[in-house]
């Protein structure tokens, strides 16, 4: 299987940040299809993440083109780096 996926995930994601030396993506394959795990510099999570998911979910409906294209799901997991910035989300109350 090639590894365009992956490929395209480092070009689109360091042309995005500001540390494109840091950007780190490791590749699985299994069962289920390809699992591809995303590192970057802590200061560049905001830029990859997007103002409410937006970019990530770019990149992921990117990512699924990309995959139906070579015959395979793709999945994107983005890893939350030490030392990250980013606010725990808070619980979603329920009304019964």
């Amino acid at each position: 299987m090639t590894q365009n996926d992956q490929e395209f995930l480092e070009y689109v994601v360091k042309s995005l940040v500001d540390h494109p030396d840091d950007v780190k993506v490791a590749r699985k394959v299994d069962e289920m299809g390809v699992l591809l795990s995303l590192r970057v510099n802590p200061q560049d999570m905001g830029q990859v993440v997007g103002r409410q998911g937006a970019t990530a979910k770019a990149i992921r409906s990117l990512l699924r083109i990309v995959g139906v294209k070579n015959n395979a799901r793709v999945n994107l997991k983005i890893e939350e780096p030490e030392g990250s910035t980013r606010a725990p989300r808070p619980m979603r109350e329920e009304n019964a």
